[in-house]
């Protein structure tokens, strides 16, 4: 292994590419959401290419949009993960298997149990990506008139993590002896009773599942708020970020890192990996028609609606077909709005092509040849805007086998990327130590 830094891949499937129009690129496979078969292909290639995670995101309601734009989703219905997941790590070997999992409509003795069950069968290989759940819409699926406000849900889960985290730490590593002789199965002096009573929660433990094989599931946080970003200093191990430019991505690196140290944390033990669309062509001009043929699969009123939102004015009333005209000031985000301006005349878009690149997929993409995607990997990298990726890909299977079988080869010829996984656990292979029992710190 070289001793430059390594690039962590994570894959994000949210439930298989993020993109609107994904499902509709040629060769792409439109039932993959709800085909077990065709995760097993997707999850067995990403093992090959030695990525390090396959994430699950998740929803508990349809997505908030207009039906016009649902009605065209692709993303509006998957598998639960914590069902398709014991699936995955049955038929893969040393991939990790992270899921999002909410802290507003779970209970923390749910959420421990089903971890260190995954941990188990997958043989020490599962995440748990902690989300509050930001659709309004949940709630009324879990009883539930109004969503609970943005500091309550960070309240609770700040409590959640502490709650799940003491369950897991309340078996020590040998507390089951298995001892067919005597008779005895397990120590009853080596199972702590947590008997946590806080403003949120009453839970008496212990857990009914021995502790998992990583001491903890990975922990993972997406927040990009004050309070996620502070969470995530005190708990993540790895944050799936979603800066849009290097300097956003330094900027949001020092930040989080700067936390860790001054709560006493180690900075390397947590990796930041904002997501990243490839589009993978052997010329940069064929990938740049890629991604428009995938830009032009969205649907103009779905495209529009999604510019409307990102301008803070009505863009349907704009020619389709011409440059963005001025656009007046108004309550919305001054940043969203500033960024797609600059989008559309960075690359001299047009009203469609502007709507449409907002509609499939408007953050950080990288689209070009095996080496200039491995080119701005690297410098992410090299200056402090990464610790790796979680690469998004434009649709499936295609654009998934375009990155392993050429991206892949590329970054580790230049020695930045493994050529064999380097452990049995998703903490050996990120490079994150073991957690120790707060209750059992020997074993």
């Amino acid at each position: 292994m070289s001793s430059r830094r390594q690039l962590r891949l994570g894959a994000f499937m949210r439930p298989v590419s993020i993109h609107t129009g994904a499902w509709r690129y040629p060769g792409a496979f439109p039932d993959a959401n709800f085909n077990f078969a065709h995760y097993k292909r997707f999850i067995q290639t990403l093992e090959r290419g030695r990525f390090d995670a396959f994430f699950m995101a998740d929803h508990l309601a349809l997505l908030n949009m207009p039906v016009e734009a649902l009605k065209r989703s692709h993303t509006v219905s998957s598998f639960d993960p914590l069902t398709l997941l014991p699936a995955l790590a049955a038929v893969t070997e040393h991939i990790g298997l992270i899921a999002t999992a909410s802290t507003t409509y779970n209970e923390p003795y749910h959420i421990a149990r089903k971890f260190a069950s995954l941990d188990h069968i997958s043989g020490g290989r599962a995440g748990w990506n902690l989300v509050t759940t930001s659709n309004p819409d949940a709630a009324k699926n879990f009883g539930h008139d109004e969503h609970m406000p943005h500091g309550e849900r960070y309240q609770r889960a700040r409590e959640f993590f502490d709650v799940v985290t003491g369950l897991w730490d309340g078996w020590a590593d040998d507390a089951l002896i298995r001892d067919a002789g005597s008779g005895i199965y397990f120590d009853p002096d080596r199972v702590h009773v947590l008997d946590h009573k806080g403003p949120e929660f009453s839970v008496r433990g212990p857990l009914n599942v021995a502790r998992p094989v990583q001491g903890w599931p990975v922990i993972v946080q997406a927040g990009a708020s004050e309070a996620g970003r502070q969470i995530a200093a005190e708990t993540a191990e790895a944050v799936f970020a979603s800066q849009a430019t290097l300097a956003e991505g330094k900027a949001f690196y020092a930040d989080i890192k700067g936390r860790m140290a001054r709560l006493g944390r180690d900075p390397d033990h947590l990796k930041i990996l904002p997501g990243a669309f490839v589009v993978v062509g052997d010329t940069v001009a064929e990938a740049r028609a890629k991604r428009a043929h995938l830009d032009s699969l969205v649907h103009y009123d779905s495209a529009i609606a999604s510019l409307s939102i990102a301008l803070g004015t009505d863009a349907s009333r704009f020619d389709p077909d011409s440059p963005l005209p001025p656009i007046p000031d108004t309550n919305q985000s001054k940043s969203g709005r500033e960024r797609t301006i600059a989008l559309a005349e960075r690359e001299g878009l047009t009203v469609r092509q502007l709507a449409q690149r907002l509609g499939g997929y408007g953050g950080l993409a990288m689209v070009g040849t095996p080496a200039t995607i491995a080119d701005e990997m690297e410098q992410w990298l090299v200056e402090g805007g990464s610790d790796g990726f979680n690469v998004m890909f434009p649709w499936l299977p295609g654009g998934l086998d375009d990155f392993v079988d050429q991206v892949v080869p590329e970054l580790q010829r230049r020695g930045i990327f493994r050529r064999e996984y380097e452990g049995r656990t998703l903490r050996e292979n990120l490079g994150l130590p073991r957690p120790k029992s707060r209750f059992f710190p020997a074993g």
